[in-house]
């Protein structure tokens, strides 16, 4: 596929990293900017994109934010000449190591002469300025390049993305001059490689109860002391990007980058885990470890911003490499049902394998289309993205393990032997539920975001009935909106109706993301009249809604590409709006049901039986 591409000189460099001894062989080139193109300009954007806005946010109040939708973003004309060349340079460098790769797997380690090859590549490098010896990949470019490795190997990817998407990620965000001028070059070359080090033993998602201290010393340097898990990189990078609990006045957490070299850091064995094992992954300790005033990154006492902000915007990364995975399980799956036979026929004749690559297919195109669409948002200088990237998230990372199910189902006996890579692809694919905020965490947040906003709003109209006498242009003002708004509602009708010029199988798909928008809104609003302040104790209501805010999320996403590409009279443009007919089915069945499942549910049922079960420590029968 990617053979067509003919590398321009301009984008692969002709200058060559001396390989060090016993280094493996990489192809001859290392990826460089093309010079007439130094300046990296953001992806091209709509003149009349609301950057201030949250897309996923003005859901929950009922609008459709399409200036931010449509058309569907393409890729800039130097990310797809870069990309070109370095998918053709990732394929030919992987696709000969699937023996080594394997090994990898099962020896829990990527060589040192390997790592060493990814160095000499410039893979670690991507998202880093120009300025500094990097890529300077936008987003979207970077989580096309996560995908192609993933589509080999799912720990290479992981090496890559740790770095890059949260390793270092706050020293681009944060980064003082000082700091980036310091560490980037480094990092770039992948001399220096990153990790992310917040988890702790009690504080994975509840991120502010780490217990790691700093300690202000008198000359402004701080004492660091305390211990990560589950670090990846650990065991192999230089530079931690630290979130420690300060308690000082300006705040009660703060990021330090610490360098493994200095004393007092260490780490401990790789982790023997179930899938992504040839990746670094282990303890990191900070025993009374001197970290120099100049070395806290961004404002001191605002560790958790910072931390947050990495996370959000590296999801793009972690989306990208769930999508190059779900390509290759459609490549595999393909090839299984047409090689073979069960009752003197090829299986790909049967309707059942046949709904399986079907499905496969349209989850595929799903994230895909959910992740570029976020990474746009960012590269486009939105300001507000946390929610979209948490969707994309949680889309994609659970799309590409039911693809891996399915797959594997297809190969059957010999998916499940490990000559065949479908059980590594399933172990693997697990832990993208896990990483960077679990599923669960996750859905609460875009609930819980989205609610905030409803809540604002309910907030100023009990304002504006209070005062209305004092203030009547105010008060009309407030409740004339919040009429408008609940008329809407009411009819079905209205709620910024999308305008975008489409044709008429898509305008029928753009009406039932139409209705459920309305629904969400009434549903929140709902929501909140009825609890309060206290809807944040109420998880299975909150998991309902953001499912539904993720099937119109995604499935706007789903539309506004299929859209564009009918118009560029794509060759596969009809697939793609069956794609976006078959997706609109699909998600309004299961927003409707979590619509009715807000009122008519078995949540005190569920409750219940969870708290006999947890009393008796397990299963309560036995048949004997």
């Amino acid at each position: 596929m990617h053979g067509q591409h003919n590398p321009p000189a301009c984008v692969i460099g002709l200058r060559r990293l001396a390989p060090s001894p016993g280094a493996l062989q990489v192809p001859e080139c290392r990826f460089s900017p093309s010079p007439e193109n130094a300046v990296n300009t953001p992806l091209p954007a709509t003149s009349t994109l609301r950057s201030e806005h949250s897309v996923a946010k003005q859901l929950f109040l009922g609008n459709i934010l399409e200036e931010n939708l449509f058309p569907y973003p393409e890729i800039r004309a130097r990310d797809r000449e870069m990309l070109g060349a370095m998918t053709d340079a990732i394929d030919q460098f992987l696709a000969d190591k699937t023996a080594e790769l394997k090994q990898y797997d099962r020896d829990a380690e990527q060589p040192t002469e390997f790592i060493q090859a990814l160095r000499e590549m410039g893979l670690f490098g991507l998202i880093i300025p120009e300025e500094f010896g990097g890529l300077e990949l936008s987003n979207g470019a970077y989580a096309r390049v996560l995908g192609q490795t993933s589509s080999h190997d799912s720990s290479v990817s992981l090496t890559i993305g740790a770095h890059s998407s949260i390793g270092m990620k706050g020293l681009l965000l944060f980064g003082s001059d000082e700091q980036k001028q310091r560490y980037l070059p480094k990092l770039a070359t992948g001399e220096m490689i990153a990790a992310f080090c917040l988890t702790e033993s009690g504080a994975g998602s509840d991120a502010a109860s780490i217990r790691t201290k700093a300690v202000r010393n008198d000359d402004g340097s701080w004492t660091l002391s305390g211990e990560k898990i589950w670090i990846t990189n650990g065991g192999i990078a230089d530079f931690y990007t630290v979130f420690a609990r300060t308690d000082t006045p300006e705040g009660k957490i703060t990021a330090f980058i610490v360098e493994a070299k200095w004393p007092g850091v260490s780490h401990g064995p790789h982790e023997d885990k179930m899938g992504i094992r040839a990746s670094s992954t282990t303890t990191v300790a900070f025993a009374d470890v001197q970290v120099p005033a100049q070395n806290v990154l961004g404002p001191v006492g605002k560790g958790f911003k910072v931390a947050m902000s990495i996370l959000n915007s590296g999801r793009t990364g972690l989306g990208g490499g769930a999508v190059g995975g779900m390509r290759t399980l459609i490549r595999l799956a393909c090839a299984q049902a047409k090689e073979r036979k069960q009752f003197g026929q090829p299986i790909a004749e049967y309707g059942l394998v046949r709904e399986k690559i079907a499905q496969m297919t349209m989850d595929c195109f799903a994230a895909e289309s959910a992740v570029w669409m976020v990474a746009h948002l960012i590269d486009a200088g939105g300001s507000d993205y946390s929610v979209e990237a948490a969707m994309s998230k949680v889309f994609a990372s659970e799309a590409v393990q039911r693809a891996s199910y399915e797959a594997l189902q297809i190969a059957a006996g010999n998916g499940f032997m490990r000559e065949f890579p479908y059980e590594q692809i399933t172990r693997d694919t697990r832990i993208l539920s896990i990483f960077e905020g679990t599923n669960e965490i996750l859905r609460l947040y875009i609930a819980l975001s989205g609610l905030k906003g409803v809540g604002v709003g309910l907030s100023e109209l009990k304002a504006a009935v209070g005062d209305i006498f004092n203030d009547p242009i105010k008060g009309f003002g407030v409740l004339g909106s919040y009429t408008g708004r609940r008329m809407r509602e009411a009819t079905g009708y209205g709620v910024d109706r999308i305008a975008h010029e489409l044709s008429p199988r898509l305008r029928k798909v753009a009406a039932t993301y139409e209705k459920y928008t309305v629904e969400l809104s009434k549903s929140s609003d709902a929501l909140l009249r009825r609890y309060g302040k206290k809807v944040a104790d109420q998880q299975h209501a909150q998991k309902r809604l953001a499912d539904i805010a993720i099937d119109l999320f995604v499935g706007l996403c789903v539309l506004s590409r299929a859209d564009s590409l009918e118009k560029q009279s794509h060759p596969a443009s009809a697939q793609a709006v069956s794609i976006a007919e078959m997706f609109a089915r699909q998600a309004r069945r299961r927003m409707a049901r979590n619509v009715r499942g807000l009122e008519r549910n078995e949540d005190a049922a569920v409750e219940q039986l969870a708290g006999a079960v947890l009393a008796n420590d397990g299963y309560m029968w036995d048949v004997i």
